[in-house]
């Protein structure tokens, strides 16, 4: 993999280990050389997430809106800043041309990004590992809801394995470097 889209909270969450799990991200993918991408932001997750590649020589990339931007939110030390004019632009061009997505704890916004990556994943538009660091058990309901859409018919059991899920960093890359994506058998 040489460049990862990575999608976290504007917030810092109200536990330590969000933060910690953020910086340690961006030194392993700095350490490994691998690029980042990123929603360009200063605050939350985003900004550690930044700092921490930058810290540690990595390359990365940011994209944000205008609007964004303009509320002075943009990461002034990311040089290779993308802004957009729209959410959607902004979620197309944070996977374009990478090699995998991983979505840290985070709220409304990563989550959307996430499912986005998924679903385009699920049509066959988008080829590369998706996964979720479940930091300290964070995204254990969102799991359970996948594992129910999957019980109850709404998703189909090849679908919900896009979704790559581990608790560690390391753990994570290990699994997304030894994807490979299957197209589905049949649509229903």
């Amino acid at each position: 993999m040489k460049s990862i889209a990575v999608f976290c909270g504007a917030n810092k969450g109200n536990k330590p280990w969000f933060e910690e799990a953020a910086t340690e991200l961006g030194k392993i993918l700095a350490e490994r050389k691998i690029k980042v991408v990123f929603g360009g932001g200063s605050v939350g997750l985003m900004g550690v997430l930044a700092d921490s590649v930058l810290a540690n020589g990595g390359d990365i990339t940011g994209v944000i809106t205008h609007q964004l931007n303009g509320l002075e939110l943009g990461h002034v030390g990311v040089k290779d800043m993308i802004i957009v004019d729209s959410m959607s632009e902004r979620r197309k061009l944070l996977i374009e041309g990478t090699d995998g997505v991983i979505t840290l704890p985070g709220g409304y916004g990563s989550l959307d990004e996430h499912f986005e990556a998924l679903t385009l994943a699920q049509l066959l538009q988008y080829q590369r590992p998706i996964g979720l660091l479940n930091v300290q058990g964070y995204y254990d309901p969102l799991v359970q809801m996948l594992d129910n859409m999957v019980e109850n018919g709404f998703l189909r059991e090849q679908n919900r394995r896009l979704c790559i899920i581990a608790p560690e960093i390391s753990q994570l890359i290990s699994q997304m470097e030894r994807y490979e994506h299957r197209a589905l058998e049949k649509w229903h």
